[in-house]
């Protein structure tokens, strides 16, 4: 059972949300480090992905593979990647007592087929609970960018996936879910500011974690 929030979990799950180009990958790798260096066992994953399974999901979904993948294929496949991300890695892992941290979790199937693509969200929080027992992280931290400056930051870094390759109009309605989800869920969710330097955000998050999970040690 997931603990309250706001207490020391034994095993807390986190996971990362934002925009594409927020930083929330970064972000994830530099907080896994610090857990790691204060004697944490730390496994750290991403949707799509983190399993055979849905690396093969990831390159049809995100790379040009997919190319003219139909809407509801994509939320099927999405959805496919978490079920057997949380029975083969995050479960056992949760189990083991190790800290697990998500680059996108449940949110982001909101926040991108809901918001994003117009499905209805409550529709996808009842797969969510039928597909993956309803589990919910412990702390999510949605990463908080215009998205205008989220998708330059992405274009700059690498040539565009297949998400951002979508219109501004398309990430202006997932930054808004994922805020209504914020105000929906403020017990779970954060959203962090995500401008300025990396240290700045680093130290953001840092303090978001020891105040609501706590810290190895």
């Amino acid at each position: 059972m997931i603990a309250p929030p706001h207490l020391p979990c034994a095993a807390p799950f986190l996971t990362f949300e934002g925009v594409d180009g927020s930083g929330k990958s970064t972000q994830l790798e530099r907080l896994a480090a610090k857990l790691r260096a204060a004697g944490a066992g730390v496994e750290a994953t991403r949707e799509p992905g983190g399993t055979a399974l849905g690396e093969a999901i990831r390159a049809l979904v995100v790379g040009e593979a997919g190319g003219q993948l139909a809407p509801e294929a994509e939320l099927a496949l999405m959805c496919a990647s978490r079920a057997q991300s949380v029975r083969e890695r995050i479960r056992p892992a949760l189990e083991r007592g190790a800290w697990v941290l998500c680059d996108r979790f449940h949110d982001a199937t909101e926040a991108y087929q809901g918001g994003g693509r117009g499905f209805d969200r409550a529709a996808i929080r009842a797969l969510h609970a039928m597909l993956c027992g309803d589990l919910q992280p412990h702390l999510t931290l949605i990463l908080d960018l215009d998205p205008a400056l989220s998708l330059d930051r992405a274009h700059r870094r690498a040539p565009a996936t297949r998400f951002e390759r979508e219109s501004a109009a398309f990430f202006a309605r997932v930054a808004a879910a994922y805020r209504e989800i914020a105000a929906r869920e403020p017990q779970r969710c954060l959203l962090v500011p995500a401008g300025g330097a990396e240290d700045e955000v680093a130290a953001r998050i840092e303090q978001a974690v020891r105040a609501r999970v706590g810290w190895p040690g």
